[in-house]
């Protein structure tokens, strides 16, 4: 069976119409160059070239499997391009998890924007999930990475899983516009202590829900709830309609919503994590390359 060698032998000398010249451009001499010619044509069965002592011809046979050699030797071409790219981390599949209140913070479209220029040929795979299902999808290989905003609370999971931190973000009070606070630039939190808040459920989203209790606590006092929103944005739409205050990133800020003031807290505790968690084992270079990402995002931003 032919191999590569002889097929580029074959197209330089059919390029050539010439086997000295064809010679001289593979750097070869010329019988060797003749001998592997000849060998390829015993293989196929068929002349591909008439030749006599001035010129050199391709025949029919010899015409058609030029066009079939180039194919060929660019599909191996390509091939060995696709296999570097992807030993690179430059082609494949990314799956990326993240929480809704991510979305509002600028290290996830940062990152995926200087990904997307980075490695175009990579498909990510989205997906909207809670922190704790994202744990869980890591460990069973569901998706490669995630953008969390809590640590694993169990040590087995503390173990296989890796975070990086991007943030510690400040957590806001958002109240509605009209609420005697609204103007302040910061206040305490035990000066709410006596007004409704509004949460996500806490079998959802359990690390905010669990911040607001720790600083009330730290306020002595325990947050009363008047009502529930499953997604984040959806308690800032509550705050509006004056069913009570809000705990929330910073970053929820960007959602501009009309009725809806925020101010900071009077606490260095309040504050909330943002950390991408991958699984320490995971020896993917399309992952490696995204954590990279990641990593500048975070140096531009000065996070």
């Amino acid at each position: 069976m032919f191999d590569f060698r002889q097929l580029r032998y074959f197209i330089a000398v059919a390029e050539e119409l010439s086997f000295s010249r064809a010679a001289q451009r593979l750097h070869l001499s010329q019988p060797p160059l003749s001998q592997q010619i000849q060998a390829l044509e015993r293989d196929l069965g068929v002349l591909l070239f008439n030749r006599d002592k001035r010129n050199v011809a391709l025949t029919e046979p010899g015409r058609v499997f030029l066009e079939q050699a180039r194919q060929i030797l660019g599909k191996a071409d390509e091939a060995r391009n696709q296999v570097a790219e992807a030993a690179a981390g430059f082609t494949g599949l990314l799956r990326l998890a993240y929480t809704v209140s991510v979305t509002f913070h600028p290290a996830l479209p940062d990152a995926l924007l200087r990904y997307r220029r980075v490695a175009p040929n990579v498909r990510i795979a989205l997906s909207e999930m809670y922190t704790e299902p994202q744990f869980a999808a890591l460990l069973t290989g569901q998706i490669d990475v995630g953008f969390v905003r809590d640590e694993p609370k169990h040590d087995a999971d503390r173990e296989a899983l890796r975070l990086d931190t991007i943030d510690r973000e400040p957590l806001l009070l958002a109240l509605p516009s009209d609420h005697p606070l609204a103007s302040r630039a910061s206040i305490d939190l035990r000066e709410v202590a006596r007004e409704y808040f509004v949460v996500q459920p806490r079998e959802l989203a359990a690390t905010l829900y669990d911040r607001l209790v720790q600083l009330a606590m730290k306020s002595d006092f325990h947050p009363k709830i008047r009502q529930h929103a499953q997604q984040i944005n959806g308690l800032l739409v509550l705050v509006a309609a004056g069913m009570g205050l809000a705990l929330v990133p910073a970053s929820m800020r960007t959602v501009g919503l009309t009725g809806v003031s925020y101010v900071a807290l009077n606490d260095p505790d309040a504050t909330m994590l943002l950390a991408v968690a991958t699984r320490r084992d995971d020896p993917s270079t399309v992952l490696a390359n995204f954590l990279s990402m990641v990593a500048e995002s975070q140096t531009v931003m000065g996070l």
